[in-house]
Parts: structure tokens; C-alpha cells; sequence
């Protein structure tokens, strides 16, 4: 177990008891956990900023939690931070960085990144357009069921 799963995994179970959007125990044991620079909290707590679920939405800090969580290698941090860079969430859009995240994250093991990459090679999406390396992610991410 990870420096601050203990927390992390309350704050799930507090979270499901209660999605009022200010509900603040489960915000604080995962606030706590990120203390303890637990990866996963951080990536919670940013899909929470993303979405808007608990507290009030703000792209610019589930961008940095993101980022920090993503430095841990992160694979959901990764790819959540790719969508960021690609359609300029809470960061200036960068097809290239969006591109580093979602190879990044295939590298790690997230698997809907396959078909990202797949797609920035088809469409020359922050990375030369390269129809022979498109064809292999998207037949590697059809493969594993990911719709292209």
C-alpha cells in the first residue's frame, strides 16, 4: 500500500455516501492524502475540478493535480492530461504535450491512449501524420474492443 491509500480510500467511501457539491470530509481525507503526495488522490481530486463533483469546477487546478499525479506515472493522470492539452482545459492547447501525454499513458498501460495515439498519427495531431504507425495503434486498440 502507498503512502496515503488508507486516506484515499476513505474519501472514496465518504464521497459515495455524499455528492453535495461543498461536502467537505471527503474532501479533506483526500487532501490529507495529497499531503502524503499520494498519487491516486491527486488524481481524484482533479477529475473532481475537472467535473465540477463536489467542489466547484476549475480547470487550472485539476491541471496541477494532474500534473503531479502524472509525475508519479500516473496512467489516468496521463491521459486525463492529454484531453487537457488537446482541447486547452485549464492549460494553453498544445497538440504536442497532448500527444507526449497520451504516449506517456500508453507506456504506462492505459489502454483508450492506444487509440489516441492512433488517431494523432492518423490526423497529424501534435506529431507528423503517419498513416503506417496509425494503423498499427488503431489495430492494437481495436484489438483490445476500442472503438476507432
Amino acid at each position: 500500500m502507498a503512502k496515503g491509500d488508507r486516506l484515499y480510500f476513505q474519501a472514496l467511501a465518504e464521497a459515495s455516501k455524499n455528492t453535495e457539491l461543498g461536502d467537505s470530509s471527503a474532501l479533506e481525507l483526500l487532501k490529507k492524502a495529497i499531503d502524503k503526495n499520494n498519487s491516486k488522490a491527486q488524481y481524484a481530486l482533479a477529475t473532481w475540478y475537472l467535473y465540477g463533483k463536489t467542489v466547484k469546477k476549475d480547470y487550472t487546478r485539476a491541471v496541477e493535480l494532474l500534473m503531479n499525479s502524472s509525475l508519479q506515472n500516473n496512467e489516468m493522470a496521463c491521459f486525463d492530461l492529454a484531453v487537457c492539452y488537446e482541447n486547452g482545459f485549464g492549460v494553453k492547447k498544445n497538440t504536442k504535450k497532448a500527444f507526449l501525454f497520451y504516449s506517456k499513458a500508453v507506456l504506462l498501460g492505459e489502454k483508450q491512449s492506444i487509440y489516441e495515439v492512433g488517431r494523432c498519427y492518423y490526423y497529424g495531431i501534435g506529431v507528423n501524420k503517419n498513416l503506417e504507425l496509425a494503423k498499427v495503434y488503431l489495430d492494437i486498440a481495436n484489438m483490445y474492443g476500442i472503438e476507432t
